[in-house]
């Protein structure tokens, strides 16, 4: 998968987040700050915007929860496509800090 331009940083905690399991948007949203050391707030208008938006472009999907109480919350998981996007950034990233570090 060829990417032309790099991720927001809200895109790629979500897919990162997302890249340990599924999860719903409050997850996410705190999952993001843990994983940031609290650098990345992700507030739940972005979220939406987000993952309609990565709805849209085929790299994540809603499923449903099978966990008692769960049943109405959105979750949110990697799609194939999604995978791919993540990882081209993650290479994109490396190639980065390389160039940085000669």
């Amino acid at each position: 998968m060829k990417k032309s331009e790099p991720m927001s940083e809200s895109f790629f905690y979500i897919l990162l987040c997302l890249s340990k399991g599924p999860n719903h948007g409050y997850g996410i949203m705190q999952m993001a700050e843990t994983l940031s050391d609290g650098d990345v707030k992700i507030g739940s208008g972005t979220m939406y915007g987000a993952t309609s938006n990565m709805i849209k472009k085929g790299w994540i999907e809603e499923i449903m929860s099978n966990e008692p109480g769960m049943e109405r919350k959105r979750l949110y998981c990697l799609t194939e496509d999604g995978k791919a996007a993540f990882e081209a950034e993650i290479q994109r990233l490396k190639k980065m800090i390389a160039a940085v570090e000669n």
